[in-house]
């Protein structure tokens, strides 16, 4: 690993993908179910990569080629030593709801303080953490890195990778349930985090008005933790839509404090964020208004949306839509988490429900009492289809589904 970090130093710039490749990086010829990066490691060096990181001996032809035992291993291993090389703080976001937009609060926080790196997007997984913390330059003084697991483990080994010297989980919710093998699962998955810090000597901030969070944190003894209230978002304006965005809000708050942030300065922090990747974000069309929060989506998140949108009052617009996708990865928990949404939706007989893919239409298809006015669509493409010939007009619009759905690209349309 030595030689490799050499290599790194002298070139510190990591590519995965042949199409972005940047003059003198560091191809890294990662497989997947379906490609094997070996093949395009030669590629690579053609579009001017300094070298190419393979598992494949066979493909080594020349010096330039540098052959490991499994590059995703090789590609942690490098993040791993390149974060003990730059021996700064680094903070860790967990949890099930609300990651990416604390990641952006918080880091846009520390930033009035601190030169920070914090997670692009959302490369939060066993190849997007690795990525995060080959990106760190000497000039960064404190790192946030987002943390995503479909199952147990994932965490575990990310942290292992990342050595976070503080830790944030924002809450436990109903998510990638099949992957976690249910609630439980998700508990003890995200609570990962917190076992990296008490065996560690990390600190974790905890919302000390979320029981299942406080009681984690008490079930690990030797972890030291920063309690802080969701009251401390009170009075801070944002231009993050829904009321269940004050948590993000009051953890940021939380991290600024304890770095010694004065208040007006995380006040300023927080309020000149504007959201811009399909979390939260509330945009006035030419026809309608829409509220899009559907970069991902599972019950948790999906039932504070909701519950949000219909409470909303309409703020001149003549009626309100709700178009729902799928939920993905939720295994045998799938129909119940579908038909308790639907039930949640039609509550309320001044919302048009529109719902799109095959998990919702399974649901609705088996409840004992279906409220007329329901519109069912097998696709996103459907439902284009229909909004193309039936436009809506003067509207209040909640978009919110899982990414595969797609439901981001409807927005020309409305």
């Amino acid at each position: 690993m030595s030689d490799l970090y050499d290599l790194f130093c002298r070139h510190p710039r990591i590519s995965t993908d042949t199409r972005h490749i940047e003059p003198g990086a560091i191809f890294f010829a990662l497989r997947g179910p379906s490609f094997d990066g070996n093949r395009f490691a030669a590629e690579a060096l053609a579009k001017g990569a300094a070298c190419a990181v393979v598992d494949d001996p066979t493909v080594a032809t020349d010096d330039r080629f540098v052959v490991v035992d499994d590059t995703l291993q090789a590609l942690q291993e490098l993040a791993h030593e390149h974060r003990r090389m730059l021996g700064i703080p680094i903070l860790a976001i967990a949890g099930s709801n609300g990651k990416t937009t604390t990641k952006e609060l918080i880091s846009r926080v520390l930033c009035e303080r601190f030169e920070v790196y914090a997670t692009h997007g959302n490369l939060n997984n066993h190849i997007g953490v690795p990525l995060t913390l080959l990106s760190m330059t000497r000039d960064v003084q404190f790192g946030v890195v987002e943390m995503g697991a479909s199952a147990c483990g994932e965490i575990a080994r990310l942290a292992a990778i990342a050595e976070p010297n503080y830790g944030l989980v924002t809450n436990i919710g109903r998510c990638h349930l099949e992957g976690f093998g249910g609630p439980e699962g998700v508990r003890r998955g995200k609570g990962e985090l917190y076992d990296f810090l008490a065996s560690n000597g990390g600190r974790a901030f905890v919302r000390s008005d979320d029981e299942v969070l406080t009681t984690m944190a008490a079930e690990r003894a030797t972890m030291a933790a920063e309690y802080y209230p969701p009251t401390l978002a009170a009075g801070i304006p944002s231009a993050l839509e829904g009321n269940y965005n004050r948590y993000n809000i009051a953890a940021a708050v939380a991290v600024g404090r304890y770095f010694g942030i004065d208040d007006d300065r995380i006040r300023h922090a927080i309020e000149s964020y504007t959201p811009d990747n399909h979390r939260s974000q509330r945009i006035e069309t030419s026809c309608n208004t829409l509220i899009i929060d559907c970069y991902n989506a599972n019950p948790t998140s999906m039932q504070a949306s909701v519950e949000h949108f219909l409470a909303a009052p309409p703020n001149g617009r003549e009626g309100k839509v709700l178009i729902l996708g799928d939920m993905l990865e939720l295994g045998s928990w799938s129909e119940e988490e579908h038909a308790r949404l639907i039930r949640l939706a039609t509550g309320s007989s001044v919302v048009d429900l529109r719902l799109v893919g095959s998990e919702f239409a399974r649901a609705w298809e088996h409840l004992d009492d279906q409220p007329e006015g329901v519109k069912l669509y097998p696709s996103r493409a459907e439902l284009a289809a229909d909004l193309a010939e039936h436009p809506l007009a003067n509207t209040l619009i909640l978009l919110k589904g899982s990414h595969g759905i797609g439901l981001e690209h409807l927005v020309e349309l409305l």
